[in-house]
């Protein structure tokens, strides 16, 4: 039997250390046992832990996801729900509730290599209880369902600066803006944006609230009042505390985002942008 902490496979290459779980020898029985299920398991599966919806996943889901997706094991809070969470939200958050509960016939994007993969599975949500009957999180299990349909088609020719000091998620959000056929650009803080807003010519600047330095909020006022056509996306973990006294337009998206919610920002853009073309 393996010591309190310790892993054998996947998980016993992992430093827990360096990821939102901290120590493995701190976890609970219910995280660990449902870690060591899910890692052995051949189903795709992934688990949202905690109410900060740390996400781990399997090597199986990773094979799912397609190109491009990060490796396993995870372990960190991401920047937008993952697609299966997010495309089943109602049974996501019945499993949150205590109830298990399943979603047929799923559609799901994956975002990977410069390309949107397709794919239709049904959905299984555990919650998985802690000593009390408290939920401590959900289980998700995939099981392919009807082939992959045909990508939708997306709106495409915008040209976006991406400003995000996680190199993880900026990475991801520059390989689905990709993928949706937009021209873009990633930078990791407020000068290096600049530079580039002074030096090339965007429709949208998508920058994270809180970033190193000068905030995105700073960025978007200066960006804004050297380019008045410019439109201004913000992601933000905290709400929109900090947007409310702000004297330009702009839109903004609660972190963990659905890709749904990006692909419609970008759509009210593009179709702004239409409307005012001669």
């Amino acid at each position: 039997m393996l010591e309190p902490g310790k892993f054998s496979g996947l998980a016993g290459s992992v430093d827990w250390q360096r990821t939102a779980l901290g120590d493995a020898a701190a976890w609970p029985h219910p995280l660990r046992l449902t870690l060591d299920i899910m890692f052995n398991s051949p189903l795709p599966m992934l688990l949202c832990w905690g109410r900060e919806q740390v996400v781990l996943f399997n090597e199986a889901y990773v094979t799912l996801a397609g190109p491009g997706h990060p490796r396993a094991p995870g372990g960190n809070v991401p920047a937008m729900l993952p697609p299966p969470l997010a495309s089943a939200r109602g049974a996501f958050d019945l499993a949150w509730s205590g109830i298990a509960s399943q979603q047929r016939d799923a559609h799901l994007t994956f975002i990977g290599a410069g390309a949107a993969h397709q794919r239709e599975c049904d959905l299984f949500f555990t919650p998985i209880s802690g000593a009390q009957q408290e939920v401590l999180g959900v289980l998700c299990a995939l099981a392919p369902s009807a082939p992959a349909a045909a990508a939708a088609p997306t709106t495409a020719g915008l040209r976006i600066l991406v400003v995000e000091d996680n190199l993880d998620s900026q990475y991801l959000v520059c390989e689905m803006l990709s993928a949706f056929g937009h021209d873009n650009d990633g930078v990791s803080h407020a000068e290096a944006a600049l530079q580039k807003l002074a030096a090339g010519s965007y429709n949208v600047l998508f920058t994270d609230v809180s970033l190193p330095g000068m905030s995105g909020v700073d960025l978007a006022r200066q960006a804004v009042a050297a380019n008045s056509q410019l439109h201004v996306i913000f992601a933000s973990g905290y709400g929109d505390t900090l947007l409310r006294q702000l004297e330009f337009p702009y839109r903004s998206l609660q972190k963990p985002y659905e890709i749904e919610q990006l692909q419609k920002a970008l759509a009210d853009v593009a179709a702004q942008l239409a409307a005012k073309a001669p």
